[in-house]
């Protein structure tokens, strides 16, 4: 166990890829949306992949990134009902369930803080069922800036009062973790084991888990 838990008040996790499997988010965004855009236009899924993907990578680090409105105009499509299609791929990491229980019996303050649009929101929890496990639920969209800018986090410690000092955050971003970091929240995870289809990939910046069963006391 690589913390103190008696040094820690507060807990901020991200969704994606920190709690729940990111290979339903890699496959709906690289596999099936270019599917269905190429069929919709009479074109092979090879043919439309570069021009979505250049334009996904044009919106990185921004709210559009994870704005299912924002694509749906953009695309022609409607991505939420897409997400449907696919959504028996949505999965929550090994012992997160564990995790959130250790957490709750500690008394720690848990928050669920993603750049996840609303409507993600909505389909992933009542798919995981992990929505009571958090005293607070919030979406960078509901505060007008995304994880990756610092001013992020003041806007977030507004809506949730916490002591950066005793405070973690876990996530898959290190460019997240980065600006957490310079905002002052002092116990930072990385989550190595985003995609479960992919080999983990540790950071060489932040302390990581391949699961948050490594950061019980048990083990």
């Amino acid at each position: 166990m690589p913390v103190n838990w008696n040094d820690i008040d507060t807990v901020l996790l991200d969704m994606d890829g920190t709690l729940l499997d990111r290979h339903f988010d890699d496959h709906f965004w690289l596999e099936h949306v270019p599917k269905r855009y190429a069929a919709k236009h009479h074109l092979t899924v090879e043919e439309v992949k570069e021009k979505l993907y250049a334009m996904f990578r044009s919106q990185e680090k921004t709210l559009n990134w994870t704005d299912l409105d924002y694509w749906s105009h953009q695309l022609g499509l409607d991505i939420p009902m897409l997400k449907q299609e696919v959504d028996h791929l949505i999965a929550v990491h090994p012992d997160v369930i564990e995790f959130l229980d250790f957490l709750r019996s500690r008394q720690k303050g848990v928050h669920l803080v993603t750049n996840a649009h609303g409507k993600t929101l909505s389909l992933k929890m009542k798919k995981t069922r992990l929505g009571s496990y958090f005293d607070t639920i919030v979406s960078a969209h509901d505060l007008g800036l995304p994880k990756e800018d610092v001013a992020f986090w003041g806007r977030l410690q507004e809506k949730i009062p916490f002591d950066p000092s005793r405070t973690m955050l876990g996530e898959d971003s290190e460019t997240n973790l980065g600006t957490a970091a310079a905002y002052g929240i002092r116990y930072l995870i990385f989550v190595s084991s985003s995609n479960s289809q992919l080999p983990a990939a540790p950071s060489g910046q932040f302390l990581s888990v391949n699961t948050f069963g490594e950061l019980l006391p048990e083990r």
